[in-house]
C-alpha cells in the first residue's frame, strides 16, 4: 500500500485518462461559474429501458465514477452522479428476446412506463428494467442518483425547460431541420404531445404555439384539432432537443457517449447552447463489439449480460475491462473474461508497492478509490482454471487441496480470496472449455516425449520449483529429436488436454503435481493405445 497519503502534487501529476477528463471538467467550470461557484457538480448517464440492462450500460456508468473520483480528488468539491432513464420514450419495436410478445405489439409508440410489463412482476416495462439496472448498481456499490424522466415530466422538474424549448422553437427547428430529409422535415417537432386519447407518443407537427401560456395545437391520431399544455408530463422532448434539455434541466456537468453518436452530441450541444445554457464536459467512448465484431445491440442480445459475466469472474473485472483504453472499439464476449480477471489481480498486487502518482494511475485506485484491496488470491485464476481443464476437476475441496499444495505460505485472506474463483473457474470449465475439447492421437514422436516426460515426473518429489520443472519438459522434446519445441508444446497440449493451447507448464505442473501430471500423460497414451488396438 501507498505508505503517506496522496498529496495535492500526487494528484496534479497522475495521467491517466480519468485525471485527464477532470482536468477538462475543471476547465469548462471555470468558464461557467464566473458568477458563482455551483454548490454541487452534476455528472450524467443516461440509461434507454427499451432493453434488459447490458455491459455498456454499466461500463457507462463506471467509467464516470472514474472520472469523478478524479474530479473530487483533484478539486475536493462535491459532486454526484445522476443515473437518468429515458423511460418516457416510446416503444418503437417490440425486441425479439423477450417473453409476452403480442403484450407489448398492442402498447407499441407508448411511453416505457405505461407499457405492461411482459415479465409480470413490476408495474410498467421500464419499471422492471430500471430495477434491474439500480439492482446492479447497488450490488456493485455505485454513488449515484436514480432519475425517471416520467417522474421528472410529471412532477413539473421539466416544465421550465418545456418552456423555454417553446421560446426558442423556431431556433432549435434552424438546427435540426438541416439534419433531416425532406419528408422528415414536414413532420418534425422537438416537442412530442402524448395523445389523450390513445396515451401514444405522437411525432406530428405542432400546429400552433404559445411560449406564455404554454398550450400547443396539434391533430391527434383521429385528426382532432387538440390543444394541450405541455407542462406536467402531457408532452416529452424528442431525442436530441430531449438530451439538450436534460443539461439545460438538471445543469449537467459532465456526460459521455458512445462514438455511434458522434452527430447527436453535435447537435444537442447547439440546441443547448440556443436555450441558454453550456454543454457539458464529456469524450465519446468506442462502443463494444461481440465476437465476430458487430455492434452489441440490447435489443438483439448479441453481448454479454451483467449475470454471464459476474458467473466467470468478479465484478472488479468488469470494471477493469471498462476502465482500459476506453477510445478504442474492444470485442467483448466469453473468452476475454480469464485474461482480465488476472489482470485486475496483478493490478492489485502491484498497487502494493506504488507511490504518488504511479498508484493512482493503477486501475485498481479507480476501480476501488482509496480502499484498494490488500488481499490477493493465493493463485492465479488462469492457473486454477488450466487446473480444472487439464483435470476436468468441479469438485471445489479437490481445488482447495491443489491451492494449498501450491500455495502452503498463503494467509488466511489470502485463502479467502481465491474462494469465488474456485466457483468461476468450474462454472467457466463446464460452460466453455469442456464442449470444444477434442483430443487427438499422438504422432510416434510426440509419443515418445510423452512417455519420456510421464517417465520423468513419475521420479520427483514435488518440491521441485517451476522452472526446474518447465526444463524438464523442455528436455523431453529435445531427448525425442524435436527441432522446432512449439511443435512439440502443441501436440501435448493437443494429445493430453485436448485443445491447440494450455497452461505453461513449469506452474501448472507444480501446482497440480508431477505424479499426477504423469499420471495424466500416462492416461492420455492408454487412451491412445486402446483406439488404436479397437482400430486393428
Amino acid at each position: 500500500m501507498p505508505t503517506a497519503p496522496f498529496t495535492p502534487a500526487d494528484y496534479e501529476a497522475a495521467k491517466s485518462w480519468p485525471f485527464q477528463e477532470a482536468r477538462a471538467l475543471m476547465k469548462r467550470l471555470e468558464k461557467v461559474e464566473k458568477d458563482g461557484t455551483k454548490e454541487t457538480v452534476v455528472f450524467e448517464t443516461g440509461y434507454g429501458p427499451s432493453g434488459l440492462p447490458h455491459i455498456g450500460t454499466f461500463g457507462e456508468v463506471a467509467r464516470t465514477t472514474m472520472v469523478r473520483r478524479a474530479f473530487e480528488a483533484l478539486t475536493g468539491r462535491a459532486s454526484k452522479i445522476i443515473c437518468f432513464s429515458d423511460d418516457m420514450d416510446g416503444l418503437r419495436k417490440v425486441p425479439p428476446n423477450l417473453p409476452n410478445q403480442s403484450l407489448l405489439e398492442q402498447n407499441l409508440q407508448k411511453p416505457l412506463s405505461r407499457v405492461p410489463d411482459p415479465f409480470g412482476t413490476h408495474e410498467s416495462f421500464s419499471a422492471h428494467n430500471n430495477a434491474k439496472l439500480r439492482e446492479f448498481l447497488d450490488r456493485f456499490g455505485f454513488e449515484y442518483e436514480f432519475m425517471s424522466a416520467t417522474e421528472a415530466y410529471s412532477s413539473g422538474a421539466f416544465d421550465q425547460t418545456m418552456i423555454r424549448m417553446l421560446e426558442v422553437y423556431d431556433e432549435v427547428m434552424d438546427i435540426i431541420l438541416p439534419t433531416l430529409g425532406e419528408e422528415r422535415q414536414k413532420t418534425y417537432s422537438p416537442i412530442l404531445p402524448i395523445s389523450p386519447k390513445t396515451g401514444r407518443v405522437l411525432y406530428v407537427p405542432l400546429l400552433d404555439r404559445d411560449a406564455t401560456t404554454g398550450e400547443v395545437v396539434f391533430e391527434d391520431e383521429d385528426g382532432t384539432r387538440t390543444t394541450m399544455d405541455v407542462r406536467g408530463g402531457r408532452a416529452k422532448l424528442q431525442w436530441k432537443a430531449d438530451w439538450a434539455g436534460r443539461w439545460y434541466a438538471l445543469g449537467v456537468d459532465y456526460e459521455m457517449s458512445g462514438e455511434d453518436l458522434t452527430e447527436s452530441v453535435r447537435l444537442s450541444n447547439r440546441i443547448v447552447a440556443a436555450l441558454g445554457g453550456t454543454p457539458p464536459a464529456g469524450f465519446q467512448y468506442q462502443l463494444f463489439l461481440d465476437e465476430e465484431g458487430r455492434k452489441i445491440s440490447k435489443s438483439k442480445g448479441n453481448g454479454l449480460t451483467i449475470e454471464q459475466w459476474l458467473r466467470y469472474a468478479e465484478p472488479e473485472s468488469l470494471s477493469l475491462f471498462n476502465f482500459a483504453s476506453p477510445k478504442k472499439a474492444k470485442k467483448l464476449y466469453f473468452d476475454v473474461i480469464p485474461k482480465t480477471a488476472d489482470d485486475y489481480r496483478a493490478h492489485v498486487e502491484h498497487y502494493q508497492g506504488q507511490e504518488g502518482a504511479k498508484a493512482l494511475d493503477n486501475p485498481a485506485w479507480h476501480i476501488h478509490g482509496e480502499d484498494v484491496p490488500t488481499a490477493i488470491p493465493a493463485v492465479p485464476f488462469g492457473l486454477l482454471l488450466n487446473i480444472v481443464d487439464a483435470g476436468g476437476i468441479d469438485d471445489a475441496n479437490v481445488l482447495r487441496g491443489f491451492v494449498a499444495k501450491y500455495r502452503p505460505d498463503a494467509d488466511e485472506a489470502e485463502r479467502a480470496a481465491v474462494e469465488p474463483l474456485i466457483e468461476h473457474a468450474i462454472a467457466y470449465f463446464h460452460d466453455f472449455v469442456l464442449p470444444k475439447k477434442h483430443y487427438r492421437e499422438p504422432t510416434e514422436q510426440e509419443g515418445k516425449a510423452l512417455a519420456i516426460l510421464a517417465e520423468t515426473l513419475s521420479g520427483m518429489t514435488g518440491e521441485e520449483d517451476e522452472q526446474a520443472l518447465q526444463t524438464v519438459v523442455f528436455d523431453a522434446g529435445k531427448a525425442a529429436e524435436f527441432e522446432n519445441l512449439r511443435a512439440w508444446f502443441v501436440g501435448l497440449y493437443e494429445v493430453v488436454f485436448g485443445q491447440s493451447e494450455g497452461p505453461r507448464m513449469g506452474p501448472f505442473i507444480k501446482i497440480y503435481g508431477p505424479k499426477e501430471t504423469a499420471a495424466l500423460i500416462e492416461g492420455a497414451l492408454a487412451r491412445s493405445h486402446t483406439r488404436a488396438a479397437a482400430q486393428e
